[in-house]
């Protein structure tokens, strides 16, 4: 088998992004080592499509600042890559944390998109065209599995998701999370948080959303422990919340377990559509729903945007002022979401 190097270092929702290529490059006979940071590590080691992950600490690199610990740590994350003697390295991550890797790999096709940030293109030998992408219109998936086009690769139109399968000690852990949860009613997850703001819709939207169903399911909220307040907002302080109690793998066995997740365009929408069990319902506020939408069937994976000029954006800052200013946040109208979610209710195998 050729080995191959992919370097994807963060965020957890790109790094399930490049989880398809992944497994094409697999399927035509490559073995893959992944380059990640602990951000999706989880979702990287034993996963089917991969052979070996690398973890490089970024994040922690980052908080402890320059030392000689840290450095002699990356020196020999440095000589486990080189020693592999790649055949081909991919950087998708297309920045100089990204491009370092690329220089000291020893790999002998290095290929890179032709417009990468931070001088990243300049560490390839082989410049890979991305996909048109008029007004965001390509999904994001489709422009990384231009590298296996690029490649001449067989089945690059089949878009094929794995994840690292649960541990008995998982397991267990979500069994006791859930041991106040109605089994004898769908199991509805909300995680309305994310690292952008302008990212999250509007919290009293949500809680009109909740009051509108929580009735017809069993509902579980997850988040970091820094979103219990907006949580505990939405929710009333009621029903099962998990934020700052489950990590990735944590979070991988719940939504396997669930029958819809609803989140704003996150690494929680994505992570739970990458394990292919419920119904999510995605809420795009200023970034561009066509090409971050979770791919596959519209029935079951549903997302749905506010109809505004400004949007989207793809701007982690709003630059309008006065009534205009974060109006996307706000959009859809929440009884949008509540008959999307009804409707999916009726179709669950848990319908009452």
């Amino acid at each position: 088998m050729k080995k191959l190097l992919l370097i994807k270092l963060s965020s957890l929702g790109d790094i399930i992004f490049n989880i398809p290529l992944a497994n094409v490059l697999k399927k035509n006979g490559y073995e893959i080592t992944w380059l990640v940071s602990e951000k999706g590590y989880d979702v990287i080691n034993n996963n089917p499509a991969v052979e070996k992950a690398i973890l490089v600490p970024l994040v922690k690199w980052k908080k402890n600042g320059f030392s000689l610990k840290n450095f002699i740590e990356f020196l020999k994350i440095a000589n486990e890559v080189r020693k592999e003697h790649f055949d081909v390295a991919i950087d998708s991550q297309m920045m100089f944390k990204s491009m370092l890797w690329m220089i000291l790999c020893k790999a002998k096709r290095k290929l890179v998109f032709e417009y990468g940030r931070e001088f990243s293109t300049l560490a390839g030998n082989e410049v890979v065209k991305r996909a048109p992408n008029p007004n965001y219109s390509t999904n994001v998936v489709v422009q990384y599995m231009q590298f296996a086009k690029h490649m001449q690769l067989e089945g690059t139109e089949n878009i094929k998701y794995t994840l690292p399968p649960s541990t008995e000690e998982t397991i267990q852990k979500v069994d006791e999370l859930l041991k106040d949860l109605d089994k004898t009613k769908p199991m509805v997850v909300i995680c309305p948080a994310t690292t952008w703001k302008m990212k999250h819709w509007k919290k009293d939207n949500w809680k009109k959303v909740v009051d509108a169903i929580q009735d017809k399911c069993s509902l579980v909220f997850t988040g970091t422990e820094r979103d219990n307040d907006l949580i505990s907002y939405i929710s009333g302080g009621k029903f099962i919340n998990l934020a700052g109690k489950t990590r990735v793998k944590e979070l991988i066995e719940l939504f396997s377990r669930a029958d819809l997740v609803m989140a704003p365009d996150s690494g929680s929408a994505h992570l739970a559509r990458a394990t292919e069990k419920p119904s999510v319902v995605t809420i795009f506020c200023c970034t561009p729903k066509t090409m971050y939408a979770p791919l596959g069937d519209p029935e079951k994976y549903v997302s749905i945007r506010g109809d505004l000029d400004c949007a989207p954006c793809h701007s982690r800052k709003c630059h309008l002022k006065g009534e205009k200013a974060k109006l996307c946040r706000t959009k859809p109208e929440p009884q949008e979401i509540i008959n999307i979610v009804n409707k999916i209710l009726q179709n669950s195998k848990h319908s009452v």
